[in-house]
C-alpha cells in the first residue's frame, strides 16, 4: 500500500495552479486508480484542457457517500517559502507543500485509502469526485454536478473535504464577484469640463456599495453562527488612469458580497444597475456621459444543512468530532445542496494555513481523515 505521504508528495510535485490545464494532475490520478482496478469517468470543461474527476468504488446503488475535493491550488510566489512550493518537504510532523492543507492532503486521504476501500463487500458505493477551478468560483465542480444522474444512482450525501479540523461544518456563505467597467471620456486635466472622469463616477458606485455594506452590518439580517454574523460587500481591486494630468476614461473595479444562509448572492448585488443607472442619468442631465458594465466572475450559494440531516450524525459518528454551525468562507458543498444532494464540509487540517506560505498539513491529521474514510466504508459494508 502507498503510504500517504508518497501520495500527497506526488500530487504537490503536480503544480495544478487554478486558470491553468490540468491534464497533468488528471492522467496521474487516473493512472493510480487504475493501479488499484477502480475505473474513471473524465468530465470535461468548456474550457478544452481542464477536467474533472469521477469514480465508484462499489456496487451501482443509491446511497452511497461521495467525497469531494478540489485538485487546483492558487499559486505560490516564491517570497516566504523556505524550499521549493512544489515539492513536497517534511519538517518534524509537518508535511510542507502548495496545497498540502487547501485540498491536497483529503484527495492524497482518500486516494491512500483506495486499495482498503477496494478490498471491502461494500453494500452501499463511495465515491470520487475531483474538480478543477475550485479557487476562482467553484467553476469545474458545476460541470460534474450537472452529469451525475448519469454517474452515479442517487447519494445519500457527499462530504466536502475542506479543512475544518474534522469537524462537521454545516452551513457557509455563499458569494457573487463582479468585475464593474466605467467608461467615460480621456481628456487634459486642465479641461475637466471637457472630459469624463471615470474614477469619479467609479467612486460615486463604490461609495453606495460601502453604504450598502454599512446598512448590512446595521441592520441585518443576522445569523449569529456566522462571523461576522451579516451578509458582507467589498470592493477588492480598483485599477484606472493612466497620468496624473489625463483626465481618466475608464476605471475597473471588482466588487463582492458574502450571503448569509437564507440570502442569494447575486441579490446582494442587484442594486448596483439601479444605482449605475441614476448616476448615468444624473452625468446626462450635465451634459457628460457615462457607461457601466458588469460582468459575474463568480458566483455559488450559500451551504445550509439543516441539524437534523442524517447525514450529520452520520459525519459526527465516522470523525469523532462535534458538528461547528458555520464557516464564514465557501466551498462546493452549497452546490452539491442546490442539486438535492445533502453536503457538510469536513476535512483535515485548518484553512488558517491556505494560502500562505509554508502550507503544510501534519501526519496525524492526514491518519485522522484516513481513519475517518474507513469508518464511512464500515458503514457502507452494513
Amino acid at each position: 500500500m502507498t503510504s500517504v505521504e508518497t501520495v500527497l508528495a506526488d500530487l504537490v510535485t503536480i503544480p495544478s495552479v487554478c486558470r491553468t490545464p490540468n491534464a497533468a494532475i488528471i492522467a496521474h490520478v487516473r493512472g493510480y486508480l487504475a493501479d488499484h482496478g477502480v475505473e474513471c469517468i473524465i468530465v470535461p470543461g468548456p474550457e478544452g484542457d481542464r477536467a474533472n474527476l469521477f469514480a465508484t468504488i462499489g456496487p451501482r446503488e443509491p446511497g452511497g457517500i461521495i467525497l469531494s475535493a478540489h485538485l487546483d491550488v492558487v499559486p505560490a510566489a516564491p517570497d516566504g517559502w523556505v524550499g521549493q512550493p512544489f515539492a513536497l518537504r517534511r519538517d518534524g510532523d509537518r508535511l510542507i507543500g502548495r496545497g498540502a492543507v487547501d485540498m491536497k492532503g483529503f484527495v492524497a486521504s482518500v486516494l491512500a485509502s483506495v486499495p482498503d476501500l477496494a478490498s471491502r463487500r461494500l453494500t452501499r458505493p463511495i465515491h470520487i469526485a475531483l474538480s478543477y477551478d475550485e479557487e476562482v468560483g467553484c467553476v469545474g465542480v458545476r460541470h460534474l454536478i450537472a452529469r451525475l444522474p448519469e454517474l452515479c444512482p442517487r447519494p445519500a450525501g457527499c462530504i466536502v473535504g475542506e479543512p475544518t479540523d474534522l469537524h462537521p461544518v454545516l452551513r457557509h456563505k455563499g458569494k457573487i464577484a463582479q468585475r464593474v467597467t466605467v467608461d467615460g471620456k480621456a481628456g487634459h486635466s486642465s479641461r475637466t469640463d471637457l472630459g469624463d472622469n471615470a474614477i469619479h463616477y467609479a467612486a460615486e458606485l463604490m461609495t453606495a456599495i460601502h453604504a450598502e455594506a454599512r446598512r448590512h452590518a446595521a441592520e441585518g439580517p443576522f445569523a449569529e453562527s456566522f462571523a461576522p454574523p451579516y451578509s458582507t460587500l467589498q470592493v477588492g481591486t480598483v485599477q484606472g488612469g493612466t497620468g496624473i494630468n489625463i483626465v481618466p476614461a475608464q476605471c475597473v473595479f471588482e466588487v463582492e458580497a458574502r450571503a448569509i444562509a437564507g440570502q442569494a448572492p447575486a441579490g446582494l448585488l442587484a442594486f448596483l444597475p439601479r444605482e449605475a443607472e441614476r448616476i448615468r442619468a444624473a452625468a446626462a442631465a450635465d451634459g457628460h456621459n457615462v457607461a457601466f458594465g458588469f460582468e459575474t466572475m463568480s458566483d455559488y450559494p450559500p451551504l445550509d444543512l439543516p441539524d437534523e440531516d442524517p447525514l450529520v450524525g452520520l459525519t459526527e459518528d465516522v470523525c469523532g468530532k462535534p458538528r461547528q454551525q458555520a464557516v464564514s468562507f465557501g466551498t462546493e458543498a452549497g452546490l452539491f445542496q442546490a442539486a438535492g444532494i445533502p453536503a457538510i464540509v469536513c476535512g483535515p487540517g485548518d484553512v488558517n494555513r491556505a494560502h500562505k506560505p509554508e502550507e503544510y498539513i501534519t501526519d496525524a491529521e492526514l491518519a485522522a481523515a484516513m481513519a475517518m474514510i474507513a469508518r464511512i466504508a464500515d458503514r457502507l459494508s452494513s
